[in-house]
């Protein structure tokens, strides 16, 4: 597989000086999606800012990782919530003009 779109875990640790253990849990908590390739693990670049987020919640803010997984999963359905709202207004705005 191409690694052109991904970045090895540990170059990434390196650069956020986080440990390995750290997207090894996230990883558990199935919060990113690890690719092996060669022998390497990494992660997708389309990930990496959620992954900064991440960090930011654990490690700034002192949340534990099951906090982080909770904030994460409701981030999300506030997301998509956000864009079911956007639909339905752009719904009721079409049938309005009827």
């Amino acid at each position: 597989m191409k690694t052109q779109n991904l970045i090895s875990i540990a170059q990434f640790c390196e650069h956020y000086t986080i440990p390995a253990s750290f997207i090894a849990a996230l990883k558990e908590y199935e919060l990113i999606e690890i690719v092996e390739t060669n022998n390497e693990d990494y992660i997708k670049i389309t990930h990496i800012t959620e992954v900064e987020k991440m960090i930011r919640l654990h490690y700034e803010l002192n949340i534990n990782l099951e906090g982080v997984d909770v904030i994460y999963n409701l981030l999300n359905q506030v997301d998509s919530l956000k864009k079911e709202i956007t639909h339905l207004q752009n719904k009721l705005h079409f049938y309005e003009h009827f």
